[in-house]
């Protein structure tokens, strides 16, 4: 593996644009993807996500702007290829060779590949290596890729829709292997529009809409930018939340079937429930519930705001 230092960004871009003709496909992108972190880059098919990594991986020019790798230009692909493990959405394979036979050749123009842990993760994906790789379906095809790039010393990994075709036990192991490449100290760059699949293993997300960032923050981060939905069952007199600035939309009425003398209390909290925990405490409160939103609803909810192109891959340029 090149030695490389931890303070410096795995992934940067600076205004990093691309159009096709009259067609903006990527606008003005600055993006910094801290070494060791798992990177969820997240957008419905068609915000710009592949064009992104084309570009990072140096198999397209910018228009304007640039991408590094590690320090080292994309545009200087040897170089940056030297630092990194790629796979695609959609594995094409040679057909005549086995799939061990394209595992050792991988590994021999690759940054170097941890043969054991390679065995290791063969089993683990339920890979049959002595299958041509015609023979193989298009989820087999995507596991021998995933073989290779997790098994590679390789210190990133880009990963673009990197589990379609899998069935939900091997998305598991995709999983378990991405928090293991982590806990070697790997950045994993992770596209993806299967919200739960970034949410379960990613440290930090950005978000992009018809070419243009829209958020990066922490996954706990995105969610705290929205409403919490709170449910309340107290019994005695209603404690007045109106007054807490956190509290909007409070809905005051008597459960079904609920205890004489009780009241639910429904409302949505926003930022930190410290206000709303000590206007409810004086209270005899019988049950609390609160319900943080996924981030799918977090996702859904940056679209349902701007609709206006949202699910366009590019837009004109003025």
């Amino acid at each position: 593996m090149p030695s490389l230092h931890h303070d410096v960004p795995a992934l940067r871009t600076e205004n990093l644009t691309k159009r096709y003709g009259r067609l903006l496909a990527l606008d003005g992108l600055d993006l910094s993807v801290a070494a060791g972190q798992v990177f969820g880059f997240l957008g419905p098919n068609g915000a710009g996500k592949s064009t992104t990594i084309r570009l990072l991986l140096g198999l397209a020019r910018p228009t304007a702007g640039r991408a590094v790798v590690f320090d080292v230009p994309a545009q200087d692909v040897a170089a940056a290829h030297a630092h990194l493990a790629y796979v695609p959405a959609d594995v094409a394979l040679w057909p005549g060779l086995t799939g061990a036979e394209i595992l050792a050749l991988l590994a021999a123009v690759g940054p170097g590949t941890d043969l054991a842990y390679r065995d290791e993760l063969v089993e683990r994906f339920a890979l049959d290596p002595s299958l041509p790789g015609r023979a193989y379906s298009s989820g087999n095809r995507q596991k021998v890729a995933l073989v290779a790039a997790f098994a590679t010393r390789a210190p990133l990994l880009v990963l673009d829709e990197p589990t379609s075709g899998l069935d939900p036990l091997m998305e598991q192991q995709f999983r378990a292997v991405v928090r293991a490449a982590r806990d070697r100290g790997q950045t994993v760059f992770l596209s993806s529009h299967q919200l739960a699949e970034v949410e379960a293993v990613c440290d930090r997300v950005a978000i992009l809409r018809a070419g243009r960032l829209v958020e990066v923050a922490d996954v706990a981060e995105l969610r705290a930018l929205h409403r919490t939905e709170v449910t309340a069952i107290v019994r005695g007199p209603v404690p007045d939340l109106r007054s807490v600035a956190a509290v909007e939309g409070l809905q005051v009425d008597v459960p079904a079937g609920g205890a004489a003398g009780t009241s639910r209390l429904r409302f949505t909290l926003t930022g930190a429930p410290a206000a709303a925990l000590r206007a409810l405490a004086p209270t005899d409160v019988v049950s609390l519930r609160l319900r943080e939103p996924g981030l799918e609803e977090v996702f859904l909810g940056y679209y349902d705001s701007a609709r206006d192109g949202g699910d366009q891959d590019a837009r004109v340029a003025p």
